[in-house]
């Protein structure tokens, strides 16, 4: 079973996580950590380091879902991800958004962090279109 972490600048992780419950229904093993200017970088470490250490006993993975590369929730799940002593295995993908958030209800009960984060990435790609009319084909009813 694999746990998502939703990691962000501000409250965005929250709100995301509140309108996918919204939208799908509540999202299980989905956690939400936001750096708070309050709070700032060292409660969120804090904040980071108490919930994926309670997590990971529980689970064979964790993909962490980040706002934006490099920045300091990226760069704090990263080190968990990139320590060969930090078990489960621990995947962050960056530039989430609300599809993609959706699509990790279909990946709970998977094993393979590393794989799922890979899948989300490819299905990000296509989550990101520009609106365009479509072009309606009249059917001939003879």
């Amino acid at each position: 079973m694999l746990h998502f972490i939703v990691a962000s600048h501000g409250p965005l992780a929250t709100a995301l996580i509140s309108s996918a419950n919204m939208v799908f229904g509540e999202l299980s093993n989905t956690t939400a950590i936001c750096l708070t200017e309050e709070g700032g970088i060292e409660q969120f470490k804090h904040e980071f380091h108490q919930q994926i250490t309670s997590i990971a006993p529980n689970v064979d993975g964790i993909v962490v879902l980040c706002d934006l590369e490099c920045g300091t929730p990226y760069n704090v799940a990263c080190t968990y991800s990139f320590n060969p002593e930090f078990n489960p295995n621990v995947e962050v993908v960056t530039g989430v958004n609300f599809p993609t958030l959706l699509m990790t209800a279909d990946f709970i009960e998977e094993t393979d962090a590393f794989s799922v984060a890979n899948t989300l990435q490819q299905e990000a790609l296509k989550t990101v279109v520009v609106a365009k009319p479509v072009d309606l084909v009249e059917e001939d009813d003879f």
